[in-house]
C-alpha cells in the first residue's frame, strides 16, 4: 500500500542560492490565489524563507501543550496575500521527521529544502509526493540538481519537472539533461511580486495543477 497522498511538494536543489526559496514562494503565491497553501522553511543551514516573506523567524506558539499541528504555528505572510508560512526556527537542526508526517492533507505544501545531500536535505525529499527541481544555467548548479533529482529517486520521490531560474528561454542543452520537463523559465529579476514573475508562477501552477 503506498504512502497517503497529502498534497506534499518539495522544492529542491542541489546548490544553494539556486533560487529555491524563491520558487517556494513565488508557487505558494500563485495557489495562495485559488487556495490557501502552506509554505515550510525546511532549509535549516539558511533558513530565509521568513525574510522574503515578511514573517517572523520563529513558529508561532503552540495553540495546545502538544503542539500536534505544525499548521497552526505558522503565520500569514505578509508580502504574499493567502499564503502560511512555518518559518524554521533558525536551530540549525534538522527538521524532525515527525513533523512532515503531521502536515495538513487539505491543502497544498510546499517544502524549501536545504541545499546538497544531508540527512537533512533527504528527509524532505522522502516524506514528499513529488519534488520540483530549481536550477540556473550554471553547469555546477545543474550538476548539482542533477544528484538531488538522482538521490530523490533513490528515495523513491517522483520528480515533476524542472524550473530554470534567472535566464529568459531554457537552454536547449539543459532541457535535455534532466529526465523530467522543464515546466517554467523565470526571467533575470530576483523580486518575485513583479509582473513578469507572477505570469510564470501562475503558468507553473497551472501546468502543475490544483494537487501536485
Amino acid at each position: 500500500m503506498g504512502r497517503p497522498l497529502r498534497h506534499l511538494l518539495a522544492i529542491a536543489g542541489g546548490k544553494g542560492g539556486c533560487g529555491k526559496t524563491t520558487v517556494t514562494l513565488g508557487l505558494a503565491a500563485a495557489y495562495g490565489r485559488q487556495r490557501r497553501p502552506l509554505a515550510v522553511d525546511a532549509d535549516v543551514d539558511t533558513p530565509n524563507l521568513h525574510l522574503l516573506a515578511g514573517t517572523p523567524p520563529d513558529p508561532a506558539p503552540a495553540p495546545d501543550a502538544d503542539g500536534r499541528d505544525p499548521a497552526a504555528r505558522a503565520h500569514p505572510a505578509s508580502d504574499y496575500r493567502g499564503v502560511d508560512v512555518l518559518p524554521a526556527g533558525g536551530t540549525g537542526d534538522a527538521i524532525p521527521t515527525s513533523l512532515f508526517d503531521r502536515l495538513p492533507g487539505d491543502r497544498p505544501v510546499l517544502v524549501d529544502c536545504p541545499a546538497g545531500a544531508s540527512r537533512a536535505a533527504a528527509d524532505p525529499l522522502r516524506h514528499a509526493d513529488a519534488v520540483l527541481l530549481v536550477t540556473t544555467a550554471d553547469p555546477q548548479t545543474v550538476e548539482d540538481a542533477l544528484k538531488t533529482a538522482a538521490m530523490a529517486r533513490t528515495l523513491g520521490t517522483r520528480v515533476l519537472g524542472v524550473v530554470c531560474n534567472r535566464v529568459d528561454t531554457v537552454p536547449p542543452s539543459l532541457a535535455a539533461a534532466f529526465d523530467a520537463p522543464c515546466l517554467v523559465s523565470l526571467p533575470r529579476v530576483r523580486s518575485v511580486p513583479t509582473e513578469a514573475c507572477r505570469g510564470s508562477f501562475d503558468r507553473l501552477a497551472a501546468v502543475m495543477g490544483p494537487n501536485p
